[in-house]
């Protein structure tokens, strides 16, 4: 790929290496060059352009990390739309993210041009979550790297959780308290609800071998679950007794996982069986998480298992699932603006494209968005997108088609949120029929703490409102006309005020457009 300025005789055809304004027009990097582009350049005083072209053997951008990325995306990962040479891999289901060990560094020695940059191995993931990005970093790389890059290349997986049925059984000393008992049925049941298994928490037993040996020898389910009364210490103490007695084996005793490290493993009839340690008690994540969410997904645990979970196995003590923390404001915030809709009501034409203050109503809706100090919009087409595209010429951002835009809104929606940047902490959902909705409301939904967040205005909610990425799952799996507002009992609302009713009011018909300018006349 040849990279710098050139003049503007030999520029047709390049790509425009940064975003620059031409006249009137404002191109965005990675612009392919025409003629007329060309013309506005040199009547603009220009002589050269800075741009990318590519020889014999370069791949391009987007297709280099298509490529990369089937090679990369193994079971329970899909690969969504290239953008801007970035393709994400996103999670089909709940479940653990693994990766080959040593893989992620051999694809990144091969080339800086073609990055991969994964979650760690081991990652608990939700549905939907992005767990790798493959970036490439120039306009195009060469093929030979491309072909070492994809044969250095292991397929990354999600192993999704399966139903489990899961037996409790809790021991007991003398002075042994119900409140504590009845604390570990809530909390252990709590986090085996959350892998979609169930659980049954049998009636006390003693702390005794035999006592504890019978009731093992009694179960049936995937998994066995021991809360003693006290420490295991040692593999002569209780519990692990019990599992030899009950014709089981004691794997390992001890993990070195803090907290969490008095945890026992054995089996017994081919089934595991867990000796609790102390902290499993409390709902602070610990090694029995690591080791029932690997069971949960389907992945083997042995002694060589556990004695691996060392690398990393110094856990955060802030780390608290519940009860939930105050949530604070997202780092990075984008738009996707939803411009896909036929917009039957409005009669003959596009609404999206009808002129106010002399510009298209979908227009109006993007400078709104850059005004707020946001990144480019992505912008979703469906219905006449080719005329949507051409009203946004020159502006900065990014443009996603729906092919299922027809079906509903849910679908646009859902191809919005498949294409948001890993960067970004939370997406804010905003209408291209809504045009006055001000910049200053965009930049205070967007910098507000918490986890939901709408406008508010005479006591009914508006648009945009912003969801964390912790509900992109929710929406990647919207479908038909349904919308976010289902979802949103999922989480906290925050409300704020707008400044006006602009954000309750979308045009949908010419009677709202000539009302929307008469009150502006008035």
């Amino acid at each position: 790929m040849k990279f710098g300025p050139v003049p503007l005789a030999q520029a047709e055809g390049a790509l425009l290496a940064h975003g620059q304004q031409i006249g009137r027009r404002r191109l965005p990097k990675g612009h392919v060059l025409s003629a007329a582009d060309l013309t506005d350049a040199s009547a603009s005083g220009l002589a050269e352009l800075v741009v990318a072209q590519l020889e014999p053997g370069d791949v391009a951008e987007d297709d280099a990390a298509t490529q990369l990325a089937a090679a990369l995306a193994g079971a329970g990962l899909a690969a969504l739309a290239p953008v801007h040479g970035r393709v994400n891999l996103a999670a089909t289901a709940a479940g653990l993210f693994t990766a080959p060990p040593g893989m992620v560094a051999a694809v990144n020695a091969v080339d800086e041009a073609l990055t991969l940059a994964a979650l760690p191995s081991g990652t608990r993931v939700a549905a939907g979550a992005i767990v790798a990005t493959i970036k490439t970093i120039n306009y195009a790389v060469t093929g030979g790297a491309l072909t070492t890059a994809i044969a250095a290349a292991r397929p990354l997986m999600v192993a999704a959780f399966r139903p489990l049925s899961i037996t409790l059984i809790a021991t007991t000393l003398p002075g042994t308290n119900a409140k504590a008992l009845a604390k570990l049925e809530r909390v252990t049941a709590a986090r085996i609800k959350a892998l979609g298994s169930r659980m049954e928490m049998l009636p006390p037993c003693p702390h005794e071998t035999a006592a504890l040996a019978a009731r093992l020898a009694g179960c049936s389910t995937d998994l066995l679950l021991v809360a003693g009364a006290s420490a295991t210490v040692d593999r002569g103490d209780v519990i692990p007794q019990a599992i030899v007695a009950a014709g089981g084996t004691v794997e390992r005793l001890g993990m070195p996982v803090d907290p969490g490290n008095l945890l026992v493993l054995g089996t017994l009839a081919g089934r595991p069986v867990i000796g609790l340690p102390g902290c499993a008690k409390s709902p602070k994540r610990n090694g029995f998480d690591l080791v029932l969410e690997r069971l949960a997904a389907g992945l083997a645990v042995t002694a060589d298992t556990i004695a691996a979970m060392g690398d990393g196995g110094l856990l955060p003590e802030a780390e608290r699932p519940e009860p939930r923390a105050v949530a604070s404001a997202p780092r990075r915030v984008g738009a996707v603006l939803l411009a896909a809709g036929r917009s039957s009501r409005f009669g003959a034409g596009h609404k999206l494209l009808a002129p106010w203050r002399g510009k298209p109503l979908v227009a109006h809706a993007v400078d709104a968005i850059a005004a707020a100090g946001l990144p480019p919009p992505i912008v979703v087409l469906g219905h006449d997108e080719a005329a949507v595209r051409a009203a946004l010429a020159g502006y900065d951002v990014q443009f996603v088609a729906a092919p299922d835009w027809a079906d509903g809104m849910g679908h646009s929606l859902a191809a919005g949120i498949a294409a948001v940047p890993a960067d970004w902490d939370a997406a804010l959902i905003c209408l291209g029929d809504m045009p006055a909705v001000e910049p200053a409301l965009i930049a205070a939904l967007a910098a507000a703490p918490g986890e939901l967040v709408v406008p508010l205005w005479d006591g009914r909610r508006g648009h945009p409102v912003r969801w964390p990425r912790a509900a992109f799952a929710r929406l990647l799996a919207l479908t038909g006309d349904t919308g976010g507002k289902a979802a949103m009992g999922d989480f906290t609302v925050t409300e704020i005020a707008a400044p006006s009713a602009a954000c309750l009011v979308d045009i949908d018909t010419p009677t709202a457009l000539a009302k929307l300018a008469a009150g502006e006349a008035g």
